[in-house]
């Protein structure tokens, strides 16, 4: 049985997470499934954007450490890099990516979720990142991640503190865009993904690259060059030359 649903409607990919017996924890058949989706989502023209989610009750409750031993032989670091992969490859993504978290994001659940390029939250989602409290050193570039979204604080108060964030929390503290009720998380995903599907997909593409560039550009002369040649790219498409044709018909007919 797959561990994973996949719906495909009007551009957009919505990936579910369905293992609620373990809480959509992260397993080495999970894993799998998730890179072979994700391969096939990628090449498909028709699917421009892609949103995570969980089976009801959770979204992701961490990874399941009893598969690591199964993964390596014995090697503790293989064993993680394989588990790690499940939301590494959702994070290597060329498609723009939508964390709709309904429930529990826990450990490396909660690194699922911040590797999306952008994360909305129930009113009922909970995140905990729950290392510590296991005797484990935070892993998967955790820190990092949620350092670069919400801050030093923020960390230091999940991680070093326990501190559990609601959705309105986590929306406080900058972690996710939004937070919605519950009965409305994946319809306002769809909303924000199905805008980002009436892109043209390989503008899309290279926006987003663009994008993962930014923390590497260290000013605003290199960010204008990094800009240009895929704006130039862009003034040649046959979809900017017709939306601004219609744009000036528009305007003389006024």
């Amino acid at each position: 049985m797959s561990l994973l649903h996949t719906e495909i409607a009007d551009g957009v990919a919505t990936v579910t997470l369905s293992d609620p017996d373990r809480r959509n924890a992260l397993t080495l058949p999970m894993v799998v499934e998730i890179t072979e989706r994700f391969d096939e989502l990628e090449a498909q023209a028709s699917v421009a954007a892609i949103i995570i989610t969980g089976a009801a009750p959770a979204f992701c409750a961490g990874a399941d450490l009893s598969h690591l031993t199964h993964a390596s032989g014995g090697d503790a670091e293989t064993g993680l890099r394989a588990i790690y992969e499940g939301f590494l490859r959702i994070g290597r993504s060329p498609l723009p990516t939508i964390a709709a978290v309904n429930g529990a994001a826990v450990g490396a659940g909660m690194n699922l979720a911040l590797v999306c390029d952008v994360r909305l939250a129930a009113t009922s989602a909970r995140f905990d990142t729950r290392f510590l409290n296991l005797g484990l050193h935070p892993g998967g570039g955790h820190t990092w991640m949620a350092h670069r979204i919400a801050g030093p604080q923020t960390v230091a108060a999940t991680v070093l503190f326990g501190e559990i964030l609601n959705g309105a929390e986590a929306e406080r503290v900058g972690l996710v865009w939004k937070c919605l009720p519950d009965d409305e998380l994946l319809d306002y995903a769809r909303l924000m993904a199905g805008r980002a599907a009436s892109v043209p997909g390989e503008l899309l593409r290279r926006t987003k690259a663009t994008l993962a560039d930014v923390p590497t550009i260290t000013d605003h002369p290199a960010a204008v060059d990094r800009e240009l040649v895929p704006q130039v790219w862009s003034l040649e498409q046959p979809t900017f030359q017709t939306r601004v044709a219609a744009l000036q018909a528009k305007i003389s007919s006024n």
